[in-house]
């Protein structure tokens, strides 16, 4: 079993899964189909979702299971994840890898991973069934009742009243950890790395706009409106701001997000914005065409830019800026909203800007930095003999 990309006549490519002899697993195939175009999902959302599913069809086809019966015992499949070394090479999507356990192994897979793939699973199975593809009795094996006393406390109802939803049974616990953000003075020396005004202007639209590489790849000119004013564009929206809108694009780029979102810039953005204009129109064969940002630099010119080469671009400038580690796109992102935190932002205005669906993606970034922490403490003023303070 393993995920395969499909690409249909009108150019629309979603990941399905085929099994050794390159069919195509059906129950498989009709939910990542319903996920792309039914729920509108990314090409590559249903990428990782189907090496899930592979991951989890292969364990069954391995033990000797149908994928149902599987479902009665994830807890077992759980374990495989964390211990099953990934086939590489000419065996990988075919051969299961051998299972590293005993004492002091180290996990293969990490918390994190292992729930996505179970994610990946439980969407699965519930389309099977709600589909009639599988008994309904799968469901009470996969979910719980639970109320909502773990959410965040801006997650919750305002109403006082106790909710019901469903919560899924088998989920690793993910440790605390810091965000993995870029810090700002990384941010600073990969700005004076850039080799061009574009170039920074791609990495502060990620790191003071929070946009995902995605997101920025696929923004047009139209969608950036740096006026104090903008009703006569037709826009109500007061100050220079850009809008986030999902669309299907040539080069691949995707917004995650459904729902289109406005967020504000400040002058440093509206600045790289002025200057890079200025560069583009240096270059022939480039200064045409509504997308922001497009190759001024290479074959073809003027065409936009790839979600890739932002990943190429912020390698070679992290490694001329001598960064012991490279920036990606969304340790930029990350940056961004840490930030939000940093200075005050409310986790409303947080999930807002970055476009998250759910204020509990935001939480992350409401846990203070060790920095913070100590300036607190060292904030609190020094007992002194004589001050009244009972001793």
């Amino acid at each position: 079993m393993r995920a395969f990309m499909v690409k249909l006549p009108s150019g629309a490519r979603y990941w399905t899964v085929v099994d050794d002899d390159l069919v195509v697993v059906s129950d498989a195939d009709a939910y990542l189909r319903h996920l792309r175009f039914g729920r509108d999902a990314a090409e590559l959302t249903t990428k990782s979702y189907a090496g899930a599913i592979a991951l989890f069809l292969r364990w069954c086809a391995r033990t000797g299971r149908d994928w149902p019966v599987g479902v009665e015992h994830l807890g077992l499949f759980m374990t495989w994840l964390v211990h099953a070394v990934p086939a590489t090479g000419a065996d990988a999507g075919r051969d299961l890898g051998e299972v590293v356990a005993g004492p002091g192994a180290r996990p293969v897979r990490g918390a994190r991973r292992v729930n996505v793939v179970l994610t990946a699973v439980r969407g699965f199975v519930v389309h099977a069934v709600s589909s009639g593809n599988a008994p309904a009795g799968l469901m009470p094996l996969l979910y719980e009742l639970a109320d909502e006393w773990d959410l965040p406390e801006a997650a919750r109802r305002e109403d006082g009243l106790i909710p019901w939803r469903l919560r899924a049974r088998h989920r690793r616990h993910e440790p605390d950890a810091a965000v993995n953000r870029a810090s700002d003075e990384d941010i600073v020396m990969l700005l004076h790395a850039c080799r061009s005004a574009r170039d920074r202007l791609i990495v502060l639209l990620m790191a003071r706009a929070g946009l995902r590489r995605g997101e920025l790849c696929g923004l047009r000119r139209s969608d950036v409106h740096v006026l104090g004013d903008s009703r006569p564009l037709g826009c109500e929206v007061e100050g220079a701001h850009l809008h986030v809108a999902r669309r299907d694009n040539p080069n691949q780029a995707w917004a995650k997000s459904r729902r289109q979102r406005v967020v504000p810039l400040d002058a440093l953005v509206v600045r790289a914005l002025d200057t890079y204009a200025l560069e583009r129109l240096d270059h022939q064969g480039a200064s045409g065409g509504d997308f922001l940002v497009v190759n001024l630099f290479r074959e073809p010119l003027g065409a936009p830019m790839r979600p890739d080469a932002l990943n190429e671009l912020l390698r070679a400038a992290s490694g001329r800026a001598g960064l012991a580690v490279g920036v990606t796109p969304h340790q930029l992102r990350h940056a961004f909203g840490s930030n939000l935190a940093d200075a005050g932002g409310r986790l409303d205005e947080i999930a807002e800007l970055l476009g998250h669906r759910s204020m509990a993606s935001s939480q992350v970034y409401m846990h203070p930095d060790p920095a913070r922490l100590r300036r607190a403490v060292e904030a609190v003023p020094t007992p002194r003999a004589g001050d009244g303070a009972d001793r």
